[in-house]
């Protein structure tokens, strides 16, 4: 009986799924069951990772915002001051607002400042105070 010679579609498919694996070490760069299996192992954990990267970053603007309002000397909180700001309907997210900390904090302390004397303002002219 003759050999039958396969075709190139498999062969073709297995070169492609090498080439995702290329960068990885030992079996799991060359054999074609093993790839499979770390390449949907690397796709979860790069589309979980993404997510997680996001609270991360989230979590360094506010860690970052809030110890330059507490510095400021003032007793003043992050929760606060985004809470005003969200009632001056000041606009300014938590990465703009952690670069400003970063880059210039006298312009953080001009911002928290003015929306305190807003505050004391209103409050003063209501009787409250």
């Amino acid at each position: 009986m003759t050999r039958i010679r396969r075709g190139y579609i498999a062969r073709r498919r297995r070169t492609k799924i090498r080439l995702f694996a290329s960068s990885f070490r030992g079996a799991h760069s060359r054999l074609t069951r093993t790839i499979i299996q770390q390449k949907i192992r690397a796709l979860l954990s790069s589309h979980r990772d993404r997510d997680r990267q996001k609270r991360n970053f989230r979590r360094l603007w506010i860690a970052r915002i809030n110890a330059v309002i507490r510095k400021g000397g003032v007793f003043y909180s992050y929760s606060k001051l985004i809470h005003d700001m969200y009632k001056k309907q000041l606009l300014l997210n938590r990465k703009i607002l952690a670069q400003i900390a970063i880059s210039n904090i006298n312009c953080l302390y001009m911002i928290s400042n003015e929306i305190i004397k807003e505050e004391v303002d209103w409050k003063e002219s209501m009787g409250i105070i």
